[in-house]
């Protein structure tokens, strides 16, 4: 498994509800900020895009980047900060 990052702008219709749906269907996931979520899964960059694109409008704006390696973070609740810790330990395995 890989993790991603998933960072968007929904400008116009807003439609959070459906890209949420989208992003849980993936299983292993942690809305990390308000405009982050972080997913475990086998798929591309390429294809998270593609897939979550199918519920973006045209102007709305979608950044996946893969994370590996070094990562850092502060403020996040014990929960997400459980979550990101367990994930990088089995990515890394």
């Amino acid at each position: 498994m890989k993790l991603y990052q998933i960072t968007y702008d929904l400008r116009k219709q807003r439609d959070y509800q459906s890209l949420y749906e989208e992003i849980k269907a993936y299983g292993t996931w942690c809305h990390a900020l308000e405009s982050t979520w972080v997913i475990a899964t086998s798929q591309s960059a390429a294809q998270v895009r593609d897939n979550l694109q199918t519920v973006m409008d045209a102007d709305d704006r979608l950044l996946v980047t893969r994370l590996q390696g070094d990562a850092a973070w502060r403020g996040l609740t014990d929960e997400k900060t459980k979550w990101l810790q367990n994930q990088y330990q089995l990515c890394e395995a």
